[in-house]
């Protein structure tokens, strides 16, 4: 908007003309579908989807095998949730915290009213779930904890590293929204132990219309049920032809995340310190 100043990237980011110069080409000439490997346009569409995949993988420690395409976090989220439930029958119990985003919760509610039981947690004064309390919630009949690594209205970050090692003790699984990190190389699924984390391209100066869901593939291997059915795109778990050039976007962005995402993050960082009064 001309003139305008424009601060809320918590809602959406600008996309990087890196990333924009990236997808071109894919929006162009480079139009086939990545399904069609036997022509020489699907098969080059079929390598950018893969490179991309690679670039996503890297930025947060994952495999290229762990990384589903979505249309964003919201579906990601619902195909963590309800996959992982439904997959897990005999363990009928979720926990999530009050301050996640409906992305979660709507989910989480759609699973209690299927009989599922729902714990969630409140939050501190600073907008963070307590890791006693959380801990003292987990029964023999947990099937996921869903908690996001930043809140989307306060910023707020939780300590997932800590969450997701209570959960690994307790084998149960770790599922992070993980929409607000995605711009500044902030998760490592093997650091922070997290088995299930969606992704968002828009959020880290990526196109909109397009995220990714990471599913750990070993130590456990995450086992998910699927909600979609169709062609059986993305191991039959998100069916439907691929958007190569969103997908390409996506993973210029994160990989732009991951070379220089901790500087910006210092540099943000330093200006609301120099701005802050006292």
């Amino acid at each position: 908007m001309a003139g305008g100043i424009y601060l809320d990237h918590n809602a959406t980011t600008p996309v990087d003309p890196r990333v924009r110069a990236a997808m071109l080409p894919y929006l162009e000439e480079l139009f086939g579908n990545a399904s069609s490997v036997e022509h020489a346009h699907g098969h080059a569409a079929g390598q950018a989807v893969d490179q991309a995949r690679q670039q996503i993988a890297d930025a947060i420690g994952a495999r290229p095998n762990e990384i589903l395409f979505t249309s964003g976090c919201t579906e990601a989220n619902n195909i963590a949730l309800l996959g992982a439930a439904r997959s897990h029958p005999d363990k009928r119990h979720i926990v999530t915290s009050a301050i996640e985003h409906p992305a979660v919760l709507e989910p989480c509610r759609a699973l209690e009213r299927d009989g599922w039981r729902v714990t969630v947690l409140g939050v501190d004064e600073a907008g963070r779930v307590d890791l006693a309390e959380l801990a003292a919630s987990l029964c023999d009949e947990t099937a996921l904890v869903s908690i996001m690594a930043a809140n989307n209205e306060v910023g707020t970050r939780q300590p997932i590293a800590e969450i997701g090692a209570i959960c690994a003790q307790r084998d149960i699984l770790f599922h992070c929204d993980a929409a607000q990190i995605g711009a500044y190389g902030l998760l490592d699924v093997e650091r922070d132990h997290v088995h299930l984390a969606s992704l968002s391209a828009h959020k880290a100066y990526g196109p909109k219309g397009i995220g990714a869901l990471y599913i750990r593939s070993r130590r456990p291997r995450v086992r998910l049920a699927p909600i979609q059915f169709g062609g059986g795109q993305e191991r039959g778990l998100r069916p439907g032809t691929l958007n190569t050039p969103a997908i390409v976007g996506m993973g210029e962005a994160m990989a732009l995340a991951a070379r220089q995402g901790r500087k910006d993050a210092e540099r943000l960082s330093g200006m609301v310190a120099l701005s802050t009064p006292g």
